[in-house]
């Protein structure tokens, strides 16, 4: 059946200034999960393989499509805010008659590509609207029924009478019609309204006046269809969001101590056994191997995780490579470029940067290890710092195997530790130190008889 269809495309309607939002901001830029509401919204569009993508951008729209300057979509302007029949009418000329159209909207970003297949299904020869019963409609469309139960037209709240505002059917917004209808009612909208616009709902009742049958359905959960308009609404919708990944990750396995206080902001792909505490988050792409735990208060972000490694509580791993049955943390910071070999140990307060460790290295406490390369076995002790930045320049120290640095050390680099060899505490190394000796640096210690402290 879906082969005899006509193609589909897409308008996307995201000129809104969303002046609650109380933001410089476009609406559609403000983040839910870590990504755009826009985004969001494409990634549905994307899911039914529509023929095109129309988004249809107003405010502060160079912000817009500079955020999403690699999407392949057809930008329409909305010059002027003059409703949502108007911003469907800037981007009809540029939609072939033989389509349909499905209109999304850029700042309802739960709903699933589920629920657009079944608007899709639905009717295919007809406009089909997206309707849902609200417990409080407030301010949104009523949708009118006829004495047969169809669908008559939609009122909007400021035109509506108080009988047809305690009507509990609201309109979504969402809907989709064959572009040859909408190209033939959207130039007959008026803006003979309360609020002075042209209303895309009311091609409903130029539909019913053409003796048109107009379908609706529902989705599956009303919060798929709520919009964004304040921050509160952002707020809330976020929670609604992340309940749903929790619960997901929750049935393919992933432990979770709290799901209320977890956070995806992001794709996770987890592994068999996999334990992650109260208040994480993991942003970007994120693999967690079997049996990996996760402590309280962790951030994971477009990381590797191996097999058997504990991250410890309050860490933060950034754009790492770690090992199976490592150990990091607590209060580590794993940043970028850094790839950690399988049983090593980054400690408390330690931070490491574009820093590559050999299996069963480990730096236990405060310590930097920055622009480095550190073989096996290598025993980093308290306070070192490799030096790596001289104004200008990066540079690496490079650690040999099974070599031991000294507590307190700085390793001025480009440097290099030969494999075996001891660096005694407190020293300041700034050439290479040579295999299996010891190497130290440290000045004359002195009593100077009779020195007294100042007093006040």
């Amino acid at each position: 059946m879906q082969g005899s269809l006509p193609p589909l495309e897409i308008v996307l309607l995201a000129a809104g200034q969303g002046q609650r939002m109380a933001s410089s901001r476009p609406k559609v830029l403000h983040a839910l999960a870590g990504r755009p509401l826009l985004a969001h919204v494409l990634e549905t569009a994307r899911s039914v393989h529509p023929r095109a993508i129309h988004v249809v951008y107003g405010h502060s729209g160079e912000l817009v499509r500079a955020a999403f300057a690699t999407e392949s979509v057809n930008w329409v302007l909305q010059a002027q805010r003059r409703g949502t029949g108007d911003a469907l009418a800037q981007a009809l000329p540029v939609i072939a008659a033989d389509a349909r159209v499905l209109v999304l909207l850029g700042d309802v970003p739960l709903l699933t590509p589920g629920t657009v297949q079944a608007l899709l299904d639905t009717a295919p020869d007809r406009l089909t609207l997206l309707t849902f019963l609200a417990e409080s409609p407030n301010q949104y469309g009523r949708i009118v029924r006829d004495a047969g139960g169809l669908v008559a037209r939609i009122v909007e709240w400021r035109d509506a009478t108080p009988e047809e505002r305690d009507l509990r059917e609201v309109n979504s917004g969402i809907l989709v019609a064959p572009a040859a209808d909408l190209k033939r009612w959207v130039p007959r909208l008026t803006a003979d309204n309360a609020q002075g616009e042209l209303y895309l709902t009311d091609i409903v009742a130029l539909a019913r006046a053409e003796g048109a049958p107009v379908a609706a359905i529902h989705p599956l959960d009303p919060a798929e269809v709520d919009g964004v308009n304040a921050r509160t609404d952002l707020a809330r919708l976020e929670r609604i969001y992340q309940r749903r990944a929790a619960h997901r990750l929750l049935d393919a396995g992933v432990q979770l101590s709290d799901p209320s206080r977890f956070d995806l902001r992001g794709t996770l792909d987890a592994g068999r056994d996999v334990v992650i505490d109260i208040n994480c988050v993991i942003e970007g792409h994120v693999h967690l191997g079997d049996r990996v735990c996760v402590g309280p208060g962790c951030l994971i972000r477009n990381s590797t995780i191996g097999a058997d490694t504990r991250i410890e509580a309050y860490s933060v791993i950034d754009g790492a490579d770690i090992g199976h049955h490592a150990a990091i943390g607590p209060f580590a910071r794993v940043r970028p470029q850094t790839r950690l070999g399988p049983n090593t140990r980054v400690g408390n307060f330690v931070e490491a940067k574009a820093c590559v460790m050999g299996e069963g290295s480990k730096a236990n406490h405060l310590s930097y290890l920055g622009d480095s390369d550190i073989g096996a076995h290598v025993n980093i002790g308290a306070g070192v710092i490799t030096c790596n930045y001289d104004g200008v320049h990066k540079h690496r120290t490079v650690i040999g195997d099974h070599a031991f640095v000294g507590s307190d050390t700085q390793l001025v680099a480009p440097v290099k530790v030969g494999a075996g060899a001891t660096i005694g505490a407190g020293s300041t190394i700034t050439k290479d130190a040579p295999d299996g000796e010891l190497t130290l640096s440290r000045s004359s210690q002195k009593t100077v008889a009779g020195w007294r402290r100042p007093e006040k």
